[in-house]
């Protein structure tokens, strides 16, 4: 199992995230879009980067805006898991 990050390790990190934020134990972002279909379309590119680390987030979509929630569920918080994803959907357009 991961093991989780200290308060300290996590505000070192989530600094170099440009455009996330710590919530509780979560990592998250928000994106807005010009409407529905490229909120849906951005949202299938998030698919392999998921799989491949075999990491899925909690998305949320609500019409243009997408909020994508990052923590380890089974290490009850964040871990390196939740930052490396993070890293990725931060550079998909």
């Amino acid at each position: 199992m991961a093991s989780i990050f200290s308060d300290t390790e996590i505000k070192e990190r989530v600094i170099q995230l440009s455009g996330w934020m710590v919530e509780g134990k979560q990592l998250r972002c928000t994106r807005k879009f010009k409407d529905f279909i490229e909120a849906i379309a951005w949202v299938n590119k998030l698919v392999e980067p998921s799989e491949a680390a075999a990491h899925h987030p909690d998305i949320e979509i609500s019409y243009n805006k997408v909020t994508v929630n990052l923590t380890t569920h089974d290490a009850g918080g964040l871990t390196e898991k939740d930052f490396a994803l993070a890293q990725e959907i931060s550079q998909i357009n």
